[in-house]
């Protein structure tokens, strides 16, 4: 099964000119969980999506990869 990118996290922290250690500062979590999620090694928690949207000041959806190809 190959890999998917399902999240936008780490294009928005460069947009925003934000580090993932910044990031994992403020929800309290390890630089490398940020850094799975950016590589889409692993994914948040919808809860935890909506935090990282409210941090980086964008829309939630903007986090997510609108067009999964099969």
């Amino acid at each position: 099964m190959e890999k998917r990118d399902l999240n936008r996290i780490k294009a928005v922290l460069a947009e925003k000119k934000k580090q993932n250690k910044e990031l994992a500062e403020r929800l309290n979590v390890a630089p490398t969980t940020v850094s799975n999620w950016a590589t889409n090694k692993s994914q948040p928690s919808i809860e935890t999506l909506f935090e990282i949207a409210d941090y980086l000041q964008v829309d939630v959806r903007i986090l997510l990869v609108s067009n999964l190809e099969k």
